[in-house]
């Protein structure tokens, strides 16, 4: 097995783990919630079960960051970027830029307060927004990642 099967496979690994981690917690974990929990204790109860799974989104970002960077400058892929028949490049830098931000800057200073802060006064529509955006991140995430596979593989 050579360097390049392994990057992409390390690269695909921390896909699954991250954006099969965000379908889980979209499609599990907050519905599990909504239907079994009080409007005030909802949010409570997500974050306290969520961050376990931030650390691990964190972890798979910076793996899918890193191997992604990589295959770009060694294999000298920066010419996809001005084709727009690779758009799915540039949905999958935005995509990790998006989740990057939130895990290491928005969530830590500020995110999570907001949240837990919102959730003392209105439970019920921060509950609601807190599953709204999990679905747009999702869908995005599986457009780009559709995209990506079909696009790498001469679609």
């Amino acid at each position: 097995m050579d360097g390049e099967t392994i990057v992409r496979a390390l690269h695909v690994l921390g896909v699954v783990l991250w954006i099969g981690g965000v379908g889980f917690v979209t499609t599990v974990l907050l519905p599990g919630i909504r239907n079994s929990q009080a409007p005030g204790e909802r949010v409570a109860i997500f974050e306290r079960m969520e961050h376990r799974f931030a650390n691990q989104a964190r972890a798979t970002t910076l793996l899918v960051g890193a191997t992604g960077f990589y295959m770009v400058v060694v294999w000298d892929l920066w010419g996809r970027f001005t084709d727009p028949a690779y758009w799915w490049m540039h949905g999958m830098v935005l995509i990790w830029v998006i989740f990057t931000v939130m895990l290491f800057i928005l969530e830590p200073l500020f995110l999570h307060r907001f949240f837990v802060e919102r959730a003392v006064k209105e439970p019920k529509t921060t509950f609601a927004m807190v599953q709204f955006l999990h679905w747009v991140l999702l869908m995005v995430s599986l457009i780009v990642l559709v995209g990506a596979v079909v696009g790498s593989h001469g679609g």
